[in-house]
């Protein structure tokens, strides 16, 4: 009887030592690891469907590239000459309601000119500078050019049509919501026609194809005119905002 109590015993506090430990380990040190080992699985069963969605509308806004250019035998001359003629056509633009932050320059360099008569030599300076308008009003398009080549300016580049951020923002939506549409009666009639049932979709890939729609305008004025050029006639006509989107199906 002895001897059963006995081992009992050594039993009883061999336990209650394990447990005084992992207790004190746990103090000391925090929760003892475990490691568990995980499985990931994937579905190689896949079906991607293409949809797109177009949407045009009249631009309600339009950027002019434009510049002038002036030589002379002196920098300092030709940075007065250019300076007076971006002066006085920023002035008058102001007269089409055009405020300063929609004028932005882009581009202001001095350039040597060579002469290459007897030898190599400097025969005066170039001095540009570029502007980027933004014209909130299109109606004004055509006025603005007018106003920028009549008061001197001599570099008009091109003309770009386009959309202001919340008619963009719209038309994407708009876009956007034809294409997945469309994606999936594709998909539904892909699967139909091949037999298999269309599970969850698993991913969606969107692709934009929103370029400003550039109109190319040259006009330089030389200061020798005969007569009196008639007015700019640009017309904007319409721009498409155009998505593509590709739905990945899970099939059965």
């Amino acid at each position: 009887m002895n001897t059963i109590w006995q081992e009992n015993k050594k039993i009883i506090l061999a336990i209650l030592l394990f447990f005084f430990t992992l207790f004190i380990y746990t103090k000391l040190f925090g929760p003892i690891p475990f490691l568990i080992n995980s499985f990931v699985t994937s579905k190689n069963d896949l079906f991607q469907s293409i949809g797109e969605g177009s949407v045009s509308q009249a631009p309600d806004l339009a950027t002019i590239s434009f510049g002038v250019a002036k030589t002379s035998l002196t920098v300092s001359d030709a940075q007065n000459q250019t300076n007076k003629t971006i002066n006085s056509v920023l002035e008058n633009l102001k007269n089409l309601g055009i405020s300063e932050k929609d004028l932005k320059t882009t581009n202001y360099s001095v350039n040597p000119n060579y002469s290459f008569e007897v030898v190599q030599r400097i025969s005066g300076y170039t001095v540009t500078q570029n502007i980027d308008l933004k014209i909130k009003n299109i109606e004004n398009t055509n006025k603005a050019i007018d106003t920028i080549t009549g008061n001197g300016g001599n570099l008009v580049g091109q003309v770009q049509f386009g959309f202001d951020d919340k008619t963009k923002a719209k038309l994407e939506d708009k876009a956007r919501k034809e294409a997945v549409a469309n994606a999936k009666e594709k998909a539904q009639s892909l699967a139909n026609a091949a037999g298999v049932k269309l599970g969850k979709i698993i991913n969606v890939t969107e692709a934009q194809d929103n370029f400003p729609r550039p109109v190319m305008f040259d006009r330089v004025k030389t200061g020798i005119e005969i007569e009196e050029p008639p007015p700019t006639n640009i017309t904007p006509g319409e721009n498409s905002v155009k998505i593509s989107v590709t739905l990945t199906y899970e099939i059965y």
